[in-house]
């Protein structure tokens, strides 16, 4: 039996309401944007139950309103973040060669929008143990990496109509801002769609502006080129192997008792956080799941917010990429004869130790030495990768179905050992890991009995 296929029943351009003034002008990249060029696009997106009166009888005009709705807010939210209506132009330098990238935002048909449908429940979505494959189908850009950006959107919005449910997916070039960025997007869209009047009044404010002004330490910027001829030296596209992907569930409770347990092994008090300690237990159980030599070398690998990190901060409405990866390193042997307490600590110290000098002397290694990431040099078979955040408003998000039933993502950034954290539904500080592993090592993982018993599950 074939199993359902998400079928795209339309497709067209937004463009912001009217044009700011600054958009006139070209939008330039950082080089921590310019480092993100062959990246995935971020795909998150929210799930939410179609409300009680929009069945079928209503000839969907449930559906036809509220995609009306949608791409009204969203050609009025994206006249405050107008580069992502944009598309990336690129100039060629030949004494040195070079390549300079910017956002032109007024050569574009606007950010996408498309409307599907899905002959399915909620609850086959919710149901599964494993996440399903079709989500993927939820995004658009599936395997573009951001330098597409130059013939693809920069921004786009899927909206899947299941049979009693909605998904809004978006994919935003990663070249554009990092998490921060994203939900501050998503978060003023879903403002802007529930302002009073919003279908009549042409401008809406937004409780958290994005400030588009390029951060450089002093001396530095605007204009970054990077020292290339021609996009091969610099693009791969990496192809996930086959991997099992699965929300695990941490209570506020668990949360807590995680907490205690690893400051009471550190004979410390509140010294290591939650996050800290969920990352730890992470970071022990896969390993021990991968069954690794005890010689060999480790690490677990945290994404880091560099703007509360600077002295001074600077604001979290920055939009742009601000985030670099700290590490915490030990054999396996180490990690697994010590216990959670040991863990935590080594997280916790790898967390403090990124402070504003060592943001500063990653920016100035950067800008003297531009470079572009690629995804195969972050994976490799001994490492733990932790990304995104519990602190991200991700539930805050609504339009017009009430709070949504969960998040989920696309095949962005997806490879073994890659871990992402987000707020559980119903918040405290309860937090849902979204975990990506190679097949046996998934089900080792899920026959430990220290992980299994910390998300209050049994081992089957």
């Amino acid at each position: 039996m074939n199993s359902p296929v998400v079928h795209r029943t339309s497709e067209c351009f937004i463009k912001p309401h009217y044009p700011p003034p600054e958009s006139k002008k070209p939008f330039y990249l950082a080089p921590w944007d310019l480092a993100m060029l062959s990246g995935h696009y971020i795909q998150k997106g929210l799930l939410f139950a179609k409300p009680p009166q929009a069945t079928k009888e209503d000839g969907n005009g449930f559906m036809e309103a509220l995609l009306g709705r949608l791409k009204n807010s969203l050609s009025k939210v994206l006249v405050h973040f107008y580069p992502l209506a944009g598309r990336l132009k690129t100039i060629k330098g030949e004494n040195p060669p070079s390549i300079l990238f910017y956002v032109d935002c007024n050569d574009s048909p606007g950010g996408k929008f498309i409307y599907a449908t899905l002959d399915m429940n909620v609850s086959d979505i919710l149901s599964q143990t494993y996440v399903s494959p079709v989500v993927q189908s939820f995004f658009d850009h599936h395997k573009a990496v951001n330098h597409d950006g130059h013939t693809m959107s920069l921004l786009s919005v899927q909206v899947t109509e299941l049979v009693d449910g909605v998904f809004i997916g978006c994919s935003m070039n990663h070249c554009l801002g990092d998490g921060t960025s994203y939900w501050n997007f998503f978060n003023s869209w879903s403002e802007t769609f529930q302002a009073k009047g919003g279908d009549i009044v042409s401008t809406i404010s937004i409780s958290r502006p994005p400030i588009f002004k390029r951060w450089f330490p002093e001396g530095h910027g605007p204009i970054i080129n990077l020292p290339f001829t021609d996009p091969d030296e610099f693009i791969s596209r990496f192809e996930a192997p086959k991997l099992k992907e699965r929300i695990f569930h941490f209570s506020a409770e668990s949360m807590t008792k995680l907490k205690e347990k690893a400051n009471a092994e550190c004979n410390v008090v509140n010294q290591v956080s939650s996050l800290q300690s969920l990352s730890a237990l992470v970071w022990r159980c896969i390993t021990r799941a991968r069954n690794l030599p005890p010689d060999q070398s480790t690490s677990c690998r945290l994404a880091a917010n560099n703007r509360s990190r600077l002295d001074p901060p600077i604001s979290e409405n920055y939009f742009g990429n601000f985030i670099n990866g700290l590490k915490a390193f030990a054999t396996a042997s180490e990690l697994l004869d010590r216990d959670l307490g040991w863990a935590a600590r080594k997280v916790h110290q790898a967390v403090i130790n990124y402070n504003d000098k060592a943001v500063r002397e990653f920016l100035d290694f950067l800008l003297q030495s531009p470079f572009v990431l690629q995804i195969g040099q972050i994976f490799d078979p001994y490492s733990v990768v932790i990304g995104s955040s519990p602190r991200f408003n991700k539930y805050g998000s609504e339009f017009g179905m009430g709070k949504a039933l969960a998040l989920r993502s696309g095949y962005a950034h997806k490879f073994d050992a890659k871990v992402s954290c987000y707020p559980g539904r119903e918040g405290g500080g309860s937090v849902d890991l979204e975990i990506c592993l190679l097949p046996d090592t998934m089900c080792a993982l899920e026959s430990d009995k220290e992980f299994m018993e910390a998300a209050g599950l049994t081992i089957s």
